[in-house]
């Protein structure tokens, strides 16, 4: 988030959009809980795209607001707990790249995962056009998961 003394980029401020909405989402009980998904999509481009490494346990392209909102959905269910610290933002006009140290503990394993990540996210008409996280070890996450 911007503090009071700086302006953020148009595609910052749409993150912090994206964020709040999820926040809000999560905190209705995310998708476990049925919460609502309308929020987040308000926030997302009609054609928005999750990338995520092949190697992964919810890995492929999810496509569309449906897409997303199942990738959410695939993620609770692959991770008990998730926990992002660390964040440094990189803006230009219509991208955002968060460098972060991910900390996850799976939930077919119990076993954790403590590593540094790059997630870039493009912005399009105001709305988070797609994001592609870059994990530091995709092996290591899939190991983790079982």
């Amino acid at each position: 988030m911007a503090t009071p003394d700086t302006i953020p980029s148009a595609a910052q401020a749409a993150l912090n959009r994206f964020y709040e909405a999820e926040m809000a989402y999560l905190a209705a009980g995310g998708p476990a809980g049925g919460a609502s998904f309308d929020g987040m999509a308000a926030t997302l481009h009609p054609d928005v795209v999750m990338h995520q490494a092949a190697g992964l346990p919810y890995g492929g392209d999810w496509t569309g607001h449906e897409g997303v909102e199942r990738f959410f959905t695939a993620m609770s269910e692959t991770w008990s707990s998730l926990e992002v610290t660390d964040t440094e933002f990189l803006t230009t006009d219509d991208t955002v790249a968060i460098v972060l140290r991910l900390r996850a503990r799976s939930r077919a394993t119990g076993r954790e995962v403590d590593m540094p990540m790059v997630h870039v996210v493009r912005i399009q008409d105001d709305l988070i056009r797609d994001f592609r996280p870059f994990y530091w070890d995709t092996a290591e996450v899939a190991a983790a998961c079982g």
